[in-house]
């Protein structure tokens, strides 16, 4: 493995301002190392070596030009196949968009450029975000890169493995319920979900249109919100992006990395206590909370006493919204067609390439939501879903009258074995326990790495005030400058 894919970030991006190496340099360590192992952890779908070396050429050009190159140009990233990207494959997972180049960037990804990274490809990913373990994408499982018989969460799996497995130093994810958050903590990366709204749904292929949010993945929290400050801001092509400056994230990050939380009130969330959580993650959490408690931090408990309906909750609204944005998926514009031989109704058509293009996890959830919708239930299902939605963002509201953040494992187990848990949808959607709060609440969340149980990676989450991001990055920052990054065993 090439040393410079053993660096973060910030030390990539300081080398090739600085000309020690060039962007192609860094790049093409990269693009060798995917092609070393990416046969054993599959978490990309797509690697586009050509436009990488190009965009790295044009870093390199802007270096010796004299050109001010910005604090990430030249670094390397990996981008969940959600975002559109113009002219490379961009599929969702699904079989459904197989083969489909869109005609033009998401705005996350013309952001990316702007900035001057990399984008070595596109990452495996649960079928249009539909899952927790990244087992349900149609072109096979991505696998953990500390055990490569285990999961690496999901939806957005390929992005946290390829970080894992140094494949790239930097990742973007989206997160509905957990799936930035997640991926992260059972990997042992870092991965931070944005306040919704702060990063732009534009060219983000929609799961749940009312909680999706782009956000990044990198292996420390400097990297992390260095990734965020580049992605994020308002877009007016975006309806609910939200017109406010960018909380400096970056600053925050780096104030937690001096190791001083005093002053700072966290709240444990009392409700999680009794969830379920394996003994060892529980252990490594207890473990960081003492360590939290003596770099100056308060912790209080506090109670949230809808957080317990937040999954049932969150299993209606998804599905709903899925259910509405999935009809476009209908076999007549882009994408998959099947039975289209001049002798079939449109609606046969339609029929037959959902059937074929669709896999039993975004079938599963369509169905729930349809029905959720239906003349008869729509008050009783989706319109309750939407009143617990309120009370748990009144729960988040009162806490943070009372502390700066809360706190609470990430997942409530280290990662499972591949196969474990596909035959039981409720077992799978319980990875998500203690995420979807955040997602219903609108605010943000991120995942730091906090010890092992068991040998494998555990995530501590911290959860923070809509558009007070700087917050977590505190908090994660200040945990991370004392119980160091996590190294997976090398592949």
């Amino acid at each position: 493995m090439s040393d410079l894919t053993k660096l973060s970030a910030v030390e990539i991006a300081g080398l090739v301002a600085s000309g020690e190496t060039s962007a192609v340099e860094v790049t093409q360590a990269h693009l060798d190392r995917i092609a070393a192992v990416d046969g054993r952890v599959n978490a990309f779908l797509h690697v586009d070596t050509e436009g990488a070396l190009t965009a790295a050429r044009e870093v390199d050009a802007q270096r010796a030009e004299g050109a001010p190159l910005g604090p990430l140009a030249g670094v390397p990233v990996a981008v969940k196949d959600v975002l559109t990207t113009k002219g490379v494959p961009t599929t969702v997972g699904s079989k459904i968009l197989q083969g489909w180049r869109p005609p033009y960037d998401s705005t996350i990804v013309q952001r990316l450029r702007a900035a001057g990274t990399v984008m070595l490809g596109k990452t495996n990913m649960d079928e249009f975000a539909m899952g927790s373990s990244t087992e349900y994408s149609a072109y096979g499982p991505t696998r953990n890169p500390w055990d490569t018989e285990r999961i690496p969460g999901g939806s957005g799996g390929g992005s946290a493995a390829a970080l894992a497995a140094y494949e790239a130093p930097l990742a973007i994810g989206s997160d509905t319920g957990g799936s930035i958050r997640q991926p992260g903590a059972v990997t042992g990366t870092v991965g931070a979900k944005p306040t919704y709204g702060g990063t732009s749904r534009y060219g983000l292929v929609a799961f749940s249109s009312s909680l999706d949010t782009p956000g990044p993945c990198a292996r420390t929290v400097l990297d992390a919100a260095l990734l965020h400050e580049a992605i994020a801001g308002h877009d007016p092509r975006d309806s609910t992006s939200i017109a406010a400056p960018v909380p400096d994230v970056v600053a925050a990050a780096r104030l937690g990395a001096t190791g001083d939380l005093t002053g700072v009130r966290l709240g444990i969330v009392t409700e999680f206590a009794g969830e379920g959580a394996e003994p060892g993650v529980m252990a490594a959490f207890n473990e960081a909370v003492d360590t939290l408690t003596k770099l100056g931090a308060e912790i209080v408990e506090i109670s949230c006493p809808h957080f317990k309906y937040a999954l049932p909750a969150y299993y209606l609204i998804a599905p709903s919204e899925c259910s509405s944005n999935l009809a476009r998926f209908d076999g007549v514009r882009f994408g998959l067609r099947v039975g289209d031989d001049g002798n079939r109704s449109l609606e046969e058509v339609m029929s037959l390439t959902r059937e074929a293009g669709f896999g039993p996890e975004v079938k599963r959830r369509i169905m729930i939501g349809t029905y959720a919708l239906s003349s008869g239930y729509y008050d009783a299902y989706y319109g309750q879903a939407q009143k617990v939605r309120t009370l748990i963002t009144r729960d988040f509201t009162a806490a943070f009258e009372r502390v700066d953040a809360l706190i609470s494992p990430t997942t409530p187990f280290v990662a499972f074995p591949l196969g474990a848990r596909t035959a039981d949808p409720y077992q799978m959607y319980l990875a998500d326990l203690f995420t979807i709060p955040t997602n219903l609440y609108g605010g943000p969340g991120i995942s730091v790495p906090c010890g092992l149980a068991g040998g494998l990676p555990v995530g501590l989450q911290v959860m923070a005030p809509t558009m007070a991001d700087d917050r977590m990055y505190r908090v994660a920052a200040a945990l991370e400058s004392a119980v160091g990054t996590l190294t997976p065993p090398a592949l």
